[in-house]
């Protein structure tokens, strides 16, 4: 039989009521391998979208790369990772994505991802422990990832971040420039959240300020604003806002090895890389995250790549074969 892909509509009760009013009801892929068999139980993989994405959209065809579906199927075909169950979860928000955290101004996304994990258990034929199952991502997807298993080792016993957001000074701070520059012929902030989903085209300015905007509502909420967020300058003067960007700050996962030593370490795989090209510069968080590991103690796998940020799905073979080896072993 051949590998199955089901969209599952799963309700979670998590996000309901949250605070962008976005749908609860979501759009779940999940990928069964070539002979799923009711006798057999599988690894779990939770394979995270970057920023504006979906899982489901994973599973596009491209005229020029294989989707998720064919990339599964060769690895399992050619034995370079044995049959496992991969879910592909939609945590996407009004402002482009959730990062995987809990916040006030978007919804708890990573309760979320708990009770999805619980949901899948229950539904398909994984194997319940946290040594086999993983959790995986690229950009956002990649922070979701790491920031998710720092979290809840006893969920996510792997973990693989590709191009991960991290050293936030380096990744976030160049949009601001364009948000302060691009802000005002939209009208201002508030009339940019009331009509930027129509604005054309959707890139420069649009996409720094969005980027702003949705980072903002994960990181530093403020559901008594205006905006229901604030963010770490000035919209008239650029002046900074120490106290706002200490609060992103908490979140970049070059800052919290420290505290969420015992998890890094607990990990059977903890799998980092990134292109040495990456328009974003992730590849100097990447480097500071495994040389603060380094320095720690704590085993790990980093590469670097000819690339840049972008269709680097193919990237994806070497986490899952990562993951594949240590349940093999």
């Amino acid at each position: 039989m051949p590998s199955q892909i089901l969209i599952h509509p799963f309700e979670s009760e998590i996000l309901k009521n949250n605070f962008l009013r976005d749908p609860y009801v979501r759009r779940t892929g999940i990928y069964l391998p070539p002979g799923y068999d009711e006798s057999t139980r599988y690894p779990s993989v939770y394979l995270l979208a970057g920023f504006t994405g979906r899982g489901t959209m994973m599973l596009n065809e491209s005229a020029w790369d294989e989707n998720i579906q064919q990339r599964l199927d060769r690895l399992i075909e050619t034995r370079a990772i044995e049959p496992m169950i991969v879910i592909l979860p939609d945590a996407f928000t009004k402002y482009g994505g959730s990062q995987y955290i809990n916040s006030d101004g978007t919804g708890r996304y990573m309760d979320y991802m708990l009770e999805l994990v619980q949901w899948v258990d229950k539904n398909f034929r994984t194997i319940p422990e946290r040594e086999r199952r993983a959790v995986a991502g690229k950009s956002s997807g990649g922070f979701g990832a790491l920031t998710l298993g720092m979290h809840h080792p006893e969920v996510f016993g792997s973990v693989a971040c590709h191009s991960g957001d991290m050293h936030f000074d380096l990744c976030y701070r160049a949009d601001f420039p364009p948000t302060l520059n691009g802000i005002k012929k939209y009208g201002g902030m508030e009339k940019f959240l009331e009509t930027f989903r129509d604005a054309r085209p959707k890139k420069g300015d649009w996409h720094a300020i969005l980027s702003t905007v949705g980072y903002a509502a994960c990181y530093s909420p403020n559901t008594e604003s205006a905006w229901g967020f604030d963010i770490p300058f000035d919209l008239e003067t650029g002046e900074w806002n120490d106290a706002v960007w200490a609060r992103w700050k908490a979140w970049d996962p070059i800052e919290l090895i420290a505290k969420y030593k015992k998890a890094l370490y607990s990990f059977l795989v903890l799998y980092l890389d990134c292109g040495t090209r990456d328009e974003f510069n992730l590849q100097f968080g990447a480097r500071t995250f495994c040389s603060r590991l380094r320095r720690a103690g704590i085993p790990y796998q980093h590469q670097e790549f000819d690339d840049g940020h972008f269709d680097i799905q193919y990237r994806y073979d070497v986490s899952l074969r990562a993951f594949s080896d240590a349940w093999r072993a």
